[in-house]
């Protein structure tokens, strides 16, 4: 899953080098991942009002309910 939102975020920087993605388990059933871009790139990321991040989201909430999981995107400035 890190990977699919690895690919996302970079297609949509500048800086795809300087996209960094942790990942931790916050319990068995929840993935927090800490995403990391460029400054210049932040407002890509989370786009007007917030719609691309809010769509980063959903789509990885998507990907992980079908592994029966939950997962809470964080962007860090």
């Amino acid at each position: 899953m890190k990977e699919l939102l690895e690919y996302m975020v970079k297609e949509l920087v500048d800086n795809p080098d300087d996209v960094d993605i942790e990942e931790e388990e916050e319990d068995e059933k929840t993935i927090i991942f800490k995403l990391k871009v460029a400054e210049e790139d932040l407002g890509k990321v989370i786009g007007k009002k917030g719609r691309t991040a809010n769509a980063l989201r959903i789509v990885m909430r998507a990907a992980s309910a079908k592994r029966g999981k939950s997962s809470i995107v964080k962007i860090i400035d």
